[in-house]
C-alpha cells in the first residue's frame, strides 16, 4: 500500500500490476534492451535493466520495480517477459515460460545488487540525497577492457574530457573517479563489495567490476541511460588514448612518460591505498612527483584568517537569508521553532562568528567551511585553484587528494620539504626538514 493525498493506493493489487504505469515501464525496458543490444552492452543474454515504476501518486520509496530477466535474448524481449518486484525485492509478477528452445524465465542474479544499491542510496543518502530510479548493468566491451589495463588498480580516473559533463555532479575540469571491485563467480556474491564501494565513493554513480562490466544508476531511467552512454564513451576514449601512448588521467592527455621522460608502460603502485595508475620504466623505477599542501605552501598560513574567515563572516548572513526557507534535513532550528526569522539568523551569525574567533576545531564548523572554502575536500581544492588572481590554475595540477586516502602525517608517507613564503610563521630551531623558496629548488 502507498499513501497519496491522504488515500491508500494498492500498488501490489492485480489491477495495479496490470495497469498503465507498470505496462509502460515494461515496454520501456524492452525498448532499452533492444537499444543496448545494438550497442553491445547486453549481448549473449548478459546485462540487465531495472526501472522504478514512475507514478506521481506513489512515494518514490514505495514505487514498484520492473526488471529484465536473466539468460534471455535481450533484443527479443517483450512486456510479458519482465519481472515486477516490490520495493523490498519480493517478486510480485513472474513471466510465463516459453516453449523450447527458450530457457525458463529466471530473476536476474543482479536482483540482490539492484536492491542493495537502491537500499544504500535511499537509506544512507551520503551526499545530495540521491535516490536511484533506474539501474543499468552493462557488459559493454569498453567497461570490461578498461579494468584490465591495470589489473591492480582500484579506480578509474579521467579528467578534462567533454563527456564528463554528462555524469551527475561533474564538470569538464573535474576528475571523474569510478571505483573498481573484483569479479566473482556469481553476481549475487558482489552485493557486499558493491555496497561498500557505493558508501566509500558517495559522489559516484557507477561501479566497475573487473573483467565483467559496470553498474550505473540515476534518479530516473533518462539519467541512468545518459550517464551510461557517457561512461562508455569515456572508457572507449581511455582505451584508445592508451593505445596511442597518451595518458587519459592528466589534464593535458600528453604522452605516457617514465622517469627518463620517454614513452613507457603503465604499471601499478602496489601500496594498499593505491588506486590510481602510476608510471614506470622498464627497470621498474617510479618517477618522482610533487605533492603540495595548500595551507603554508600554495597559499600562506595567514590566508585562512585573513581571507577565508572574513569571507565567512561577511557572507553567512546573506547565505542564511537566501536559503532560510529551503530547509535542511536533520537540521535543528536555532533557537526554536517559535522564534522569528531575524532572531534565528542573528543567533546563527553570532554563533558562527564566535566559533571563527575562537578557531574551534569542531565538525560543524568544518562542515560550514566546506560549503564556503574548505581546505579539506577535493571539491573545495578545485574551487580554490579554479578561481585565483592568476586565473584557473587547475590545468597545472594532475589530481586532487584528501585524507580519505590516508593520514598525511604518517611518517613514511612522504618525503617532506617545507616552503618558505610570506605569511607563514617562523620555523622552530632544528626542525630537520629541507626548505625551499621556489618549487624549482625541489630536488629530483
Amino acid at each position: 500500500m502507498a499513501a497519496a493525498n491522504g488515500m491508500k493506493i494498492a500498488t501490489t493489487s492485480q489491477a495495479y500490476l496490470e495497469g498503465s504505469h507498470v505496462k509502460q515501464t515494461k515496454s520501456l525496458i524492452a525498448e532499452l534492451c533492444r537499444q543496448f543490444y545494438n550497442l553491445g552492452w547486453v549481448s549473449g543474454t548478459g546485462g540487465s535493466i531495472t526501472v522504478k515504476v514512475h507514478d506521481d501518486s506513489v512515494c518514490k520509496s514505495d514505487q514498484l520495480i520492473v526488471m529484465s530477466p536473466s539468460g534471455v535474448q535481450k533484443e527479443r524481449m517483450v512486456e510479458d517477459d519482465m519481472y515486477v518486484l516490490s520495493p523490498s525485492g519480493s517478486i510480485l509478477f513472474s513471466p510465463l515460460p516459453k516453449p523450447y528452445p527458450h530457457k525458463p524465465p529466471k530473476c536476474s542474479d543482479c536482483a540482490p545488487l539492484f536492491m542493495k544499491m537502491t537500499h544504500v542510496l535511499v537509506i544512507f543518502q551520503a551526499y545530495d540525497r540521491r535516490n536511484a530510479g533506474a539501474v543499468i548493468h552493462s557488459h559493454g566491451m569498453e567497461s570490461c577492457l578498461v579494468t584490465m589495463i591495470d589489473p591492480l588498480a582500484r579506480e578509474f580516473r579521467v579528467t578534462h574530457m567533454e563527456m564528463i559533463k554528462g555524469i551527475q555532479g561533474h564538470g569538464y575540469y573535474d576528475e571523474l573517479v569510478v571505483p573498481i571491485i573484483e569479479n566473482t563467480a556469481h553476481e549475487r556474491e558482489l552485493t557486499e563489495s558493491l555496497a561498500a564501494a557505493i558508501e566509500a565513493y558517495p559522489k559516484t554513480t557507477a561501479v566497475l567490476v573487473r573483467n565483467h562490466g559496470i553498474y550505473i544508476w540515476g534518479d530516473s531511467w533518462v539519467s541512468a541511460k545518459t550517464q551510461a552512454e557517457c561512461y562508455h564513451y569515456l572508457f572507449d576514449a581511455a582505451i584508445k588514448l592508451h593505445q596511442l601512448g597518451l595518458d587519459w588521467s592528466t589534464p593535458s592527455h600528453g604522452p605516457i612518460q617514465n622517469s627518463k621522460g620517454v614513452l613507457g608502460r603503465r604499471t601499478t603502485n602496489t601500496s594498499p591505498k593505491a588506486g590510481k595508475l602510476t608510471l614506470s620504466n622498464e627497470a621498474g623505477t617510479t618517477p618522482r612527483c610533487v605533492v603540495l599542501d595548500i595551507e603554508g605552501t600554495t597559499t600562506p598560513i595567514s590566508f585562512v584568517t585573513d581571507v577565508l574567515f572574513p569571507y565567512a563572516r561577511n557572507n553567512v548572513r546573506m547565505h542564511l537569508e537566501e536559503t532560510y526557507d529551503t530547509g535542511v534535513v536533520g537540521a535543528v532550528p536555532i533557537p526554536s521553532d517559535d522564534a522569528g526569522k531575524e532572531e534565528v539568523i542573528a543567533s546563527l551569525v553570532a554563533n558562527v562568528e564566535g566559533m571563527i574567533k575562537a578557531d574551534r576545531k569542531i565538525t560543524s564548523l568544518k562542515q560550514l567551511q566546506v560549503y564556503i572554502y574548505s581546505s579539506g575536500s577535493r571539491l573545495a581544492q578545485r574551487l580554490l585553484f579554479g578561481y585565483t588572481n592568476y586565473g584557473d590554475l587547475r590545468k597545472y595540477l594532475c589530481g586532487f587528494f584528501d585524507t580519505s586516502v590516508g593520514n598525511k602525517k604518517e611518517a613514511k608517507s612522504l618525503e617532506v620539504t617545507i616552503s618558505l613564503r610570506p605569511g607563514n610563521g617562523p620555523l622552530p630551531d632544528n626542525h630537520g626538514f629541507t626548505t625551499v623558496k621556489s618549487f624549482t629548488e625541489i630536488p629530483f
